[in-house]
């Protein structure tokens, strides 16, 4: 079993120019799933904005992304990023999301979702919003 944590950057709407840009300075390869892809549009108008995206170099550098939906607040200096803790199995998660959530605020519940076998939103009782799930591989179809 292993996990990582990974920087997770949050735009409206540049998420894919920013990965773009992020993969130019370090390599690697980029990854991109927009909400249409994922089957999760909620807003027309967002359909082609990035729901996840990733760059991963051969380094080890890696940077997460996406564009927060009209329909959720976001301002660049509250929320600009999460912590993404990502495991291999579901039990690593749910532990550690058990640990985290004390005292913690769910955004969005630890249970399955169409692109992962388990995901979770909270922000910790220090204020630091955490995105946990478990790594799948994403294909598009």
């Amino acid at each position: 079993m292993s996990v990582n944590s990974v920087t997770h950057l949050n735009f409206r709407g540049d998420a894919r120019a920013a990965l773009t840009f992020y993969q130019s300075v370090f390599g690697g390869e980029m990854v991109v799933v927009t909400y249409k892809d994922a089957g999760n549009v909620q807003e027309p108008s967002e359909a082609d904005q990035v729901m996840w995206g990733q760059v991963a170099a051969d380094s080890g550098f890696r940077v997460m992304a996406y564009d927060v939906p009209s329909r959720l607040p976001w301002n660049q200096g509250e929320n600009a990023f999460f912590v993404s803790l990502r495991g291999e199995t579901a039990e690593e998660i749910t532990a550690y999301w058990q640990k985290l959530s004390e005292g913690a605020t769910v955004v969005q519940a630890l249970e399955p979702a169409q692109w992962a076998p388990l995901y979770g939103m909270l922000k910790d009782r220090f204020g630091v919003t955490w995105v946990l799930d478990v790594v799948s591989e994403y294909n598009a179809s």
